[in-house]
């Protein structure tokens, strides 16, 4: 399963997810808002850049070292991080 998470569309994927998420997050901040416009918990808002930053460490082929950041910054940490911003973009339209 590691071999087919490392390969090029699973990378292309991350990057591309990053790149979105990002733009999303620069012109329509206010996704990240709660239905009532009170900013979303601090926690969930580092949660959901975490995922992004893993998207594009894990998109640009980075593999670090250390077994632990493997883990922190691989395309699962990625992409569940940037699925929680992904159900808070989703409500925001769909309000």
């Amino acid at each position: 399963m590691n071999g087919a998470l490392n390969s090029g569309w699973a990378r292309g994927v991350s990057l591309v997810s990053a790149l979105a998420l990002m733009i999303l997050v620069t012109v329509l901040p206010r996704g990240l808002a709660d239905p009532d416009g009170s900013p979303i918990d601090h926690g969930l808002l580092a949660l959901i850049m975490w995922g992004m930053s893993a998207g594009f460490v894990h998109g640009i082929g980075f593999v670090p070292r250390n077994n632990v950041l493997r883990i922190l910054l691989g395309p699962v940490a990625a992409w569940l991080g940037m699925g929680v911003g992904l159900v808070f973009y989703v409500h925001y339209f769909l309000r």
